[in-house]
């Protein structure tokens, strides 16, 4: 929505009136604290002129959760490029059901119903990676990531086989630092960094919240931290031999 409206000059206040919608609900909607209906949507690729661009996103969005993260899975379904770092976990679009389940049902106070609905999300966001024309993901991993039992040992195992058969798809890169590399850029917080021709988006998170940005001093310096973990990272090839190693270990 930003990406339409910014491309053909409109304000919140001069976008409202040719949906029709209030100016505070386009706002809303488009900071990811309103979640739009199926008729807000469709009158927006009505005064763009779109084909299904946007439509196609509700069913991606409507089952994220917390709110502060709704703005992401769009982006990252638009994204051309995404560079991903993790500290302790396996990245969202690359979790099996039962990994992601696992991280869900850790969260204090996780109900049943909201957990599978928050599975549900993360596998939707894992389409991308399926589709004709999937984006360029390069991921970089902590160590750690790998040695962490999330969900116990078979769950884990099956993950670990998961993360190799995905790194076996030419346009996805996944990338290992060593524990041995001691302390790093990346000990900080895990980040996303997202292109989509010359638009840039970053997602940062920490414990209890997280943030969209399109700042472009703050995607520069995520580039910048960026570059430096991929100094740090093993190549491919060695990353997978990382792998084998701690699955044969855990057998």
């Amino acid at each position: 929505m930003l990406k339409y409206r910014t491309a053909r000059g409109h304000t919140h206040a001069s976008l409202a009136p040719l949906l029709p919608a209030s100016e505070s609900l386009v706002g809303a909607v488009e900071r990811g604290t309103r979640v739009p209906t199926e008729p807000f949507t469709r009158q927006l690729e009505r005064v763009y002129g779109l084909n299904g661009e946007l439509l196609e996103l509700l069913p991606i969005i409507r089952n994220v959760s917390p709110k502060w993260f709704r703005k992401w899975p769009a982006i990252e379904q638009t994204a051309k490029v995404i560079r991903a770092y993790q500290l302790a976990l396996i990245p969202g679009l690359l979790q099996t059901a039962d990994y992601a389940r696992a991280i869900f049902q850790g969260e204090p106070g996780a109900m049943p119903g909201e957990v599978e609905k928050a599975v549900k999300a993360r596998l939707q966001r894992q389409a991308i990676l399926d589709r004709q024309n999937p984006p360029g993901v390069s991921f970089i991993l902590n160590e750690s990531v790998l040695i962490r039992q999330i969900g116990g040992r078979g769950v884990m195992r099956a993950q670990l086989t998961y993360l190799l058969d995905m790194m076996t798809r030419p346009w996805v890169t996944v990338r290992i630092i060593p524990l041995s590399s001691g302390a790093t850029a990346g000990l900080i917080a895990p980040f996303v960094i997202a292109q989509d021709g010359d638009t840039y988006a970053a997602f940062l998170e920490s414990a209890e919240s997280g943030e969209v940005t399109h700042d472009v001093s703050m995607v520069q310096k995520l580039s910048e931290r960026w570059e430096f973990l991929s100094g740090l990272a093993q190549p491919t090839y060695e990353t997978e031999r990382i792998i084998r190693r701690v699955m044969e270990y855990d057998a």
